[in-house]
C-alpha cells in the first residue's frame, strides 16, 4: 500500500512539473512556439511490418546521439519537458535509446517510450527503469497476431509481465496503444479488459490511411490494406466506442477523452468537425536529421519548417494547411492535447497521471 501511494504521488508530482508548469508558461507566451510535448524520431527503421503503418523506412539512417542531445537541450530551453522517442521502432538501437533516456531524465525531462515490445527483455527493462524512463506506450492491436497486425500481446507476453512486475519499483507509467482496425474489434475490447485487470491505461487510434499529401513511396500496402473501417461496420464500431466510453466513466484509465472517442464516429463517416489542433504551436516532431515538422501527416510535406534551434512554424502557413487536413484527421496525440489544453480540463490530465497504476 505504501509503495503504491509513493508511486502515485511520484507520478502526480512529475505530471505537475513536466506537464502543468510548462502548460502555464505556454499560456503566458501564447504567441510563441512553445511545445509542451515533442516527438523525437530517433529511427525510421522497424523490426515488424504493420500493414497500416507508413511511419517507417528501413533505408533511412538513425539519429546521432549528438543530434538527440542537442534536440533535448533546445526543447528544454524553450520550456518543453515531455519527449516521446519515436520510430519506426525506437528499440532497433537499444543502447542508443538507453543513452537518450539517461540524458533526458538527468536533465529533468519526462522520457516517454512508445514500442512494439518485441525487442525488450528483462535486462533492457531493468536498464530502462534505472535510466529514468517515465512512461512506456506498449503498442498492441490484438491478442494473437493477425494478418497485417503483428503487434500482439501474446507475442510479447513475457515482456509485458515483467514490465508490470517492475512498474512501481522504477516508477514508470504503462499503457496499451491500440489501433482500431477492420479486423480487430473484438480484440480491442479484450485488450481494454486486460489493461484494466493489470491497472494500466489504454490509448486508442482509429485506423487512418495516409492522406494524399503524405509522400510515402516506400509504403507497401496502399492496395493491400484490408484494415480500414468500412461502412458495414460503422454500427459495430459505434457500439465498441460507446462501451469504451462507459468504461472510462466507470474510472478505467484511458489517455483519450470521451469527446475524442465520440469524434471517431464522425471521422470514420467523413464528417470530422473542426478541433483545436496545436501542431506547430504547442507540439511538433523532430526528424532523425534534426529538421522539424508540425505533425505526423505533415512529416513529408514539401515545406521547410526549420530545424532544432531554428524553427520556422509560420502561423499563416499552418492555418492554411490545417483547413485542409483537420477534416480528415483524428490524431490521438494532437486531439488529446487540444482537448486538455482547455483550462477546465487540465486538472483531469494531471489526475490521470496520478491515479494510474
Amino acid at each position: 500500500m505504501l509503495e503504491t501511494l509513493q508511486y502515485k504521488s511520484t507520478n502526480g508530482l512529475r505530471a505537475i512539473r513536466c506537464w502543468f508548469i510548462p502548460y502555464v508558461f505556454t499560456r503566458i507566451h501564447a504567441d510563441e512556439f512553445r511545445p509542451v510535448l515533442c516527438y523525437l524520431y530517433t529511427d525510421w527503421k522497424c523490426n515488424i511490418d504493420c500493414h497500416y503503418c507508413f511511419q517507417y523506412n528501413n533505408e533511412e539512417p538513425g539519429m546521432t546521439l549528438e543530434t538527440a542531445k542537442s534536440s533535448m537541450d533546445w526543447l528544454k530551453s524553450i520550456g518543453c519537458r515531455v519527449i516521446a522517442l519515436m520510430g519506426g521502432e525506437p528499440l532497433v538501437r537499444r543502447d542508443f535509446i538507453l543513452d537518450v533516456i539517461r540524458y533526458g531524465a538527468s536533465n529533468g525531462l519526462f522520457m516517454y517510450l512508445p514500442t512494439n515490445g518485441y525487442l525488450m527483455d528483462k535486462a533492457f527493462i531493468d536498464e530502462m527503469g534505472k535510466a529514468g524512463v517515465a512512461a512506456v506506450n506498449l503498442a498492441v492491436d490484438c491478442v494473437s497476431p493477425r494478418k497485417g497486425l503483428p503487434k500482439a500481446l501474446m507475442s510479447i507476453e513475457p515482456q509485458f509481465r515483467y514490465l508490470i512486475e517492475k512498474q512501481t519499483k522504477y516508477g514508470y507509467i504503462i499503457f496499451f496503444n491500440i489501433n482500431i482496425c477492420r479486423t480487430n474489434l473484438r480484440d480491442v475490447k479484450l485488450l481494454t479488459e486486460i489493461a484494466h485487470q493489470n491497472h494500466i491505461g489504454t490509448d486508442y487510434h482509429l485506423n487512418e490511411p495516409p492522406q494524399d499529401r503524405v509522400n510515402v513511396d516506400f509504403y507497401k500496402h496502399h492496395n493491400d490494406d484490408g484494415l480500414s473501417i468500412t461502412p458495414d461496420q460503422f454500427e459495430e464500431v459505434d457500439d465498441l466506442l460507446d462501451w469504451i466510453c462507459e468504461k472510462q466513466r466507470q474510472g478505467w484509465g484511458m489517455v483519450n477523452s470521451i469527446a475524442h472517442l465520440q469524434a471517431f464516429k464522425d471521422r470514420m463517416r467523413g464528417n470530422m468537425k473542426t478541433w483545436d489542433c496545436r501542431a506547430g504551436h504547442n507540439g511538433a516532431l523532430i526528424r532523425t536529421d534534426g529538421t522539424l515538422a508540425p505533425c505526423f501527416d505533415l512529416m513529408s510535406y514539401d515545406y521547410d519548417w526549420g530545424r532544432i534551434w531554428e524553427p520556422n512554424f509560420d502561423k499563416d502557413k499552418l492555418e492554411e494547411i490545417k483547413k485542409d487536413c483537420i477534416p480528415f484527421c483524428s490524431s490521438t496525440c494532437f486531439y488529446t492535447m487540444g482537448h486538455y489544453y482547455q483550462t477546465r480540463m487540465v486538472y483531469q490530465w494531471i489526475r490521470k497521471h496520478t491515479v494510474t497504476g
